[in-house]
């Protein structure tokens, strides 16, 4: 397992602050009371991302927990009112603002861990993750070595297993451990190790005080030491979905939602085919396969509500038109004709067991629904081969009846690799490869409640 590569250093290209870098969706994670939702509401504040009117609201708040006649930056993302009285973030905040360089769409998400799920839902779509860790809550043993807590080692375990690539640990409330570089160069070297334990292949530790805004947005004069970049920098350095190299270059995968017939003349057939481009990029000219099943055509042309495009890339939601008819319904996937999925009953995958009513393979077999892009398939849970103990970070193997490592039974917001059999073949690639057709959801048909969030890593004997 290689180390992670440590990012410290940051040079601006004067000439890159000009470009627009696009769209970066990213989540804020790590345990409760680590500062998530008011280091957002002075990204917020700071960037200039709040109107007026919404901060004389939260100078009006009922709930105030700054004190001094401070504003609650807090309350900005933590809009429920149990959000507000307990002060704790329940559901994933979404807020949107923008500079001069860069659009972003932020996921504040929970730290408490009957809210894992939450925390899974605003990581599924993320391109990049702000682990925060309290520098005043993690204090070095005798020896000098600091114990991350245990929801900032599994939200980074679920953020790895989700697929993030780029992330940054922002050690916060620095101004309570009186700025000292000795605590943050203490809490980077843990959370090196746990990265390479999770074998997440590099990180970018920030130095920050989200309370007075010490290196979110403008440089601290309180940290000569610190030379990384501020918190606003790295999100608008870091890459997106649009311009990250391995998006740019994965080949199609098209969910088909709806078939649509059309009375018009048009070539090949009046049947367009709606959905969303999941990844890839799709043009006229190109061939496609149907998967699963097979059989091969030509785009002919691709159409939104606003007109016809000649190409459209990851995130479009388009209809196509083909040259020929194929046996086509919803669920199913247009994918490149010279990199077409891999299709199987019986999987192998990651889960994070969301429900707080736990599965026992011991138990006689329970049906669930498997939903996987546009469609709907019964399936179940044939064996659990390992689970993630967070305590080490490292997976155990799951013996038979339970002997031997670990325990196969899974509780709510446990990470364990799975074997699944669906009802019909499955159309996939592993998750690591494209997240669209990598991803799914384990649903219960009686109370349509999500059970788990899983990620296909192969195939299972």
């Amino acid at each position: 397992m290689n180390a992670p590569t440590l990012i410290r250093e940051f040079d601006p290209d004067p000439a890159a602050s000009l470009a627009d870098r696009g769209v970066l969706r990213f989540i804020t994670a790590g345990s409760v009371d680590d500062g998530k939702s008011t280091l957002i509401g002075r990204l917020l504040v700071d960037a200039r991302g709040v109107l007026g009117d919404q901060l004389s609201a939260l100078a009006r708040a009922r709930v105030n927990r700054a004190g001094n006649g401070a504003l609650d930056l807090s309350l900005l993302t933590d809009g429920l009112e149990a959000e507000r009285e307990q002060g704790i973030t329940i559901d994933v905040a979404y807020r949107y603002f923008a500079t001069v360089r860069r659009k972003f769409i932020i996921a504040d998400t929970p730290g408490h861990e009957q809210y894992t799920r939450n925390m899974v839902t605003g990581a599924s779509t993320a391109d990049a993750a702000v682990v925060l860790v309290d520098a005043s809550r993690v204090a070095p043993d005798a020896t000098g070595r600091i114990e991350l807590l245990p929801q900032t080692r599994r939200h980074t375990a679920l953020a790895r297993l989700l697929g993030i690539r780029h992330v940054a640990v922002a050690v916060n409330k620095m101004d309570a451990v009186g700025f000292a570089q000795a605590r943050f160069d203490a809490i980077v070297a843990a959370y090196r190790e746990l990265a390479q334990r999770l074998d997440v292949p590099q990180f970018t530790p920030l130095a920050v005080s989200a309370l007075d805004g010490d290196n979110v947005v403008t440089r601290s004069a309180r940290m000569p030491w610190y030379d990384g970049p501020t918190l606003l920098e790295w999100l608008e350095d870091a890459p997106g979905a649009s311009d990250d190299d391995a998006a740019a270059a994965a080949p199609l995968r098209f969910a088909v939602q709806l078939v649509l017939r059309s009375t018009a003349d048009h070539h090949g057939g009046a049947r367009r085919y709606a959905g969303r481009v999941g990844a890839g990029q799709v043009a006229v000219g190109d061939r496609v396969r149907l998967a699963p099943g097979g059989g091969d055509a030509q785009v002919v042309g691709i159409e939104t509500f606003d007109g016809a495009l000649a190409a459209a890339g990851p995130g479009r939601s388009v209809s196509l038109r083909l040259d020929r008819e194929l046996d086509i319904s919803r669920g199913d996937w247009l994918v490149a004709a010279d990199a077409p999925t891999r299709s199987a009953q019986r999987l192998l995958a990651d889960v994070a067991w969301l429900d707080t009513e736990g599965f026992d393979p011991s138990a006689p077999p329970r049906r669930l629904w498997l939903q996987h892009g546009t469609r709907s398939v019964p399936a179940r849970v044939r064996d659990v081969a390992a689970r993630l103990d967070l305590g080490t970070v490292q997976w155990q193997e799951v013996g038979e009846d339970g002997e031997v490592g670990t325990s196969g039974v899974l509780g709510a917001n446990d990470i364990a690799r799975v074997q699944i059999e669906t009802q019909a073949p499955l159309a996939f690639d592993p998750y690591s490869d494209a997240r669209a057709t990598g991803a799914f959801v384990l649903v219960d048909p009686a109370t349509h409640r999500t059970l788990a969030a899983g990620m296909i890593r192969g195939t299972a004997g």
